[in-house]
């Protein structure tokens, strides 16, 4: 037996017992899947839409399971957002069958192949952590605003016009981060991470990344990940390594505490904001805002 078979059942449930809410609604309930993502979302709908993100701040995605209330929010959505290329990897088959009477938009869909970083010939071997270029994560958000001017063409105008304007300020983030990188290169200092979610910001800003676990936090670092990433840190002269949000910092320790018995101290920085937001209104409660907050940190740490 599947082990989505329970949660699609819920959804064939739901579907059959799914109230006339909708009709009653002053305006359109979308869904999006993480904090990162109806950000983007709500800056392109503005206050056309109410935007709601099924996975709270701090939640990590690759581990996610939807709950009965995530499926009912789900299935009463009038649109579902998701980013695709398995982030959301545990509720696949829950796409496939809200996609059947559903509108669902998959912003991957948006993104030039050759752009996609993959390990491997697999569809799940690609890296979904595209927001960490901020090139890549603006083509994801014209996709989307195209998209859904296709779901709502009588909000064409303002869509055009609010899309416009985020992708302007998302211009202006992507100078500063190259800025900011351009120093850290010169400087010689390589970004040691938890978990391989920042291959797409070395590719974007030609910075060497190393990190300890995968792409999806369900894979386990062994004792030869955490040796070789240890001399990376010691032949580097690596200043700082740096803890995430949503994982235990428990190996990444394990890396400061391994160079320290080689006589090389590194200090254990962050967290970093990967594959979530902070909580509403902090600094990093948005993309924009993460981006800053994780470059700030990612500087002041590794430069003197």
């Amino acid at each position: 037996m599947s082990k989505y078979l329970i949660p699609i059942l819920l959804i064939l449930l739901s579907f059959a017992c799914k109230s006339d809410s909708k009709e009653t609604r002053t305006k359109p309930v979308i869904v999006a899947t993480t904090s990162i993502l109806a950000d983007g979302i709500r800056n392109i709908v503005q206050d056309q839409a109410a935007v709601i993100a099924l996975m709270p701040a701090g939640v990590d995605p690759h581990l996610y399971k939807a709950s009965v209330r995530d499926l009912d929010l789900l299935t009463n959505a009038d649109l579902v957002v998701y980013h695709g290329l398995y982030l959301e990897g545990k509720m696949t088959e829950i796409f496939e069958k809200l996609a059947l009477s559903q509108t669902l938009i998959d912003i991957s869909r948006g993104l030039p192949e050759e752009a996609l970083i993959r390990s491997g010939p697999e569809a799940h071997s690609v890296d979904p952590h595209i927001w960490f270029d901020v090139k890549l994560w603006s083509k994801a958000m014209e996709y989307a605003s195209a998209e859904i001017i296709r779901w709502k063409p009588e909000w064409k105008s303002s869509l055009e016009s609010n899309s416009i304007a985020y992708l302007v300020k998302l211009r202006a983030l992507d100078e500063v981060v190259r800025t900011k990188v351009n120093e850290l290169r010169s400087a010689g200092q390589v970004l040691v991470t938890a978990h391989d979610a920042f291959a797409y910001f070395g590719k974007a800003y030609d910075l060497e990344v190393k990190s300890l676990q995968g792409l999806s936090t369900l894979s386990e670092p062994g004792l030869r990940d955490l040796t070789e990433l240890i001399t990376i840190v010691q032949e580097n002269k690596v200043k700082a390594i740096f803890a995430e949000q949503t994982i235990s910092p428990k190996a990444i320790r394990a890396v400061a505490a391994g160079a320290a018995e080689r006589n090389h101290q590194v200090s254990l920085a962050g967290p970093l904001y990967t594959d979530s937001l902070d909580a509403e209104g902090t600094p990093a409660g948005t993309y924009i805002g993460m981006v800053e907050t994780n470059l700030r940190i990612i500087y002041e740490s590794l430069l003197p």
